[in-house]
């Protein structure tokens, strides 16, 4: 799962500006695909990492990308909804060169050495060693698309531009094509996603380029030596309704990647950790249980599991505990909140949308969620705090110490309510529990627990909140 954001340092821009001083300095052109492999290798000997902040896809999608990427293939990523595929392709960029001169002013971004378009090749011949070069980041050598129905040729490929006709020029004239994104993304990185969203007329368009690397608009050829990686998402064939990647297309693709979900339980938090943007601190016990739910979201044969349970599910539930939490300080005066696992039930009545159950679970919804979350909450108390005694604590509050939370209880008079007790210093210390608000999540994280365990109960009362006792 990719997650952590890629932004980087930046040196100077070359200062170069003729193609001539380019050659004096020593300049050597190199295939987009070239520049990726060295640089890709260059990076894994020197163990460095090409892919900052991709969590979960070490062992299994990485190196499977990495070997396409030194073998020139162009790539699909294939998996469900929110597996982190735009995300890994958007890191690509990284591995080209920080910066690569290109003819001023010329359409394509072509190479200085090597003009390929009738205008570029015209200005080379006349300018010679006087040629005007620009520098390009390698942000603006990646160029992206969202398929989508109403997608055209013209979008991918090009049309011929209606004003240059109008100038007076042939329209047989190849300098009448305006041209797509595709070829806009000559000597870089062109990317699609959700592939079969495109119609398949539209996927047709793009054989050539893919593998003969010329373009063919309005009924004559224009041959340009593209030199264009071309990678794209798409969701597994077996589920989407909305199409498929025709047979000859997928031909093109040398590499065929399926993504996945997080496998284990700390990747699954780690993309929560670096996505989510918290308003309230979410103690990591609550981050473990939204973690542990949204893996049994995917486990459960209630849910329909070909339209997937997305990453983005955890993270938004992460901040809607974190929003809960905020709320509650701004009407109660907490100037410090904390979520607590009361806030926790937010997140079925807000989230329950994003998840597709299965048709014969109408009117069960929330039921599901509940008891789902539930599993979750139990799971990570057996995680987190088994050893513990929480002998005094149950005795304190079946002696008539019953504890209040809810959405209208501050962290403050959670912890007032109860005795002191040796077990809250042990507890918060297992926790790693330094603040009141945190101190008050554990407290109410241990009472969930042993209720869930029957050793103590719950129930509500008439202002909504929750009494343990």
């Amino acid at each position: 799962m990719v997650t952590a954001s890629t932004a980087e340092s930046r040196s100077p821009r070359p200062t170069t500006r003729t193609v001539g001083a380019l050659r004096a300095s020593g300049h050597v052109q190199r295939p987009v695909r070239d520049e990726i492999r060295d640089n890709l290798l260059a990076a894994l000997r020197d163990g460095r990492d090409p892919w900052p902040g991709i969590v979960g896809f070490a062992d299994s999608v990485l190196p499977q990308l990495e070997r396409a990427l030194i073998a020139g293939h162009d790539i699909v990523l294939l998996g469900e909804r929110g597996q982190g595929k735009t995300r890994l392709l958007r890191t690509l960029p990284l591995l080209l060169d920080e910066w690569s001169p290109v003819i001023a002013g010329s359409e394509l971004g072509e190479h200085p050495y090597d003009p390929i378009t009738p205008a570029s090749i015209r200005r080379a011949a006349e300018l010679g060693d006087d040629l005007p070069i620009e520098w390009r980041g390698r942000d603006e050598r990646y160029s992206e698309k969202l398929a989508t129905p109403d997608t055209s040729v013209a979008d991918l490929v090009g049309d011929v531009d209606p004003v240059k006709v109008a100038e007076g020029r042939s329209l047989g004239d190849p300098e009448t094509i305006h041209f797509g994104l595709v070829p806009r993304a000559h000597r870089g990185i062109a990317a699609v996603n959700e592939l079969p969203d495109l119609a398949e007329r539209i996927q047709v368009s793009l054989l050539n380029v893919m593998e003969e690397r010329d373009i063919q608009v309005r009924g004559y050829t224009l041959r340009l030596p593209l030199d264009v990686l071309v990678v794209a998402s798409a969701n597994p064939e077996d589920y989407t309704n909305r199409g498929r990647i025709i047979t000859p297309l997928k031909d093109r693709f040398g590499a065929e990647i399926r993504t996945h979900y997080p496998l284990d339980i700390d990747d699954e938090i780690a993309v929560v950790v670096q996505e989510a943007q918290l308003r309230a601190e979410v103690p990591s016990p609550l981050l473990e249980i939204l973690a542990r739910f949204t893996r049994l979201l995917r486990e459960s044969p209630s849910i329909d599991q070909r339209s997937g349970v997305s990453a983005r599910f955890a993270v938004a539930a992460a901040e809607t505990a974190g929003a809960a939490a905020v709320h509650r300080g701004a009407i109660l005066g907490e100037s410090d909140p904390t979520a607590r696992p009361v806030d926790l039930g937010t997140v079925v009545d807000v989230l329950r949308g994003k998840i597709e159950f299965e048709s014969g679970e109408e009117g069960r919804e929330s039921e599901i969620l509940d008891h789902l979350l539930r599993r979750a909450t139990a799971d990570t108390v057996r995680d987190r705090l088994g050893g513990i005694d929480f002998a005094d604590l149950v005795g304190a509050v079946e002696s008539g110490s019953p504890v209040v939370t809810g959405d209208r209880v501050t962290a403050k008079y959670l912890l007032g309510e109860l005795p002191d007790l040796d077990v809250v210093d042990e507890l918060a210390e297992r926790l790693g529990a330094r603040t009141v608000g945190a101190r008050a999540a554990a407290v109410e994280l241990a009472l969930e627990g042993l209720y869930l365990a029957r050793r103590i109960a719950k129930d509500t009362d008439d202002d909504g909140q929750l009494v343990y006792g």
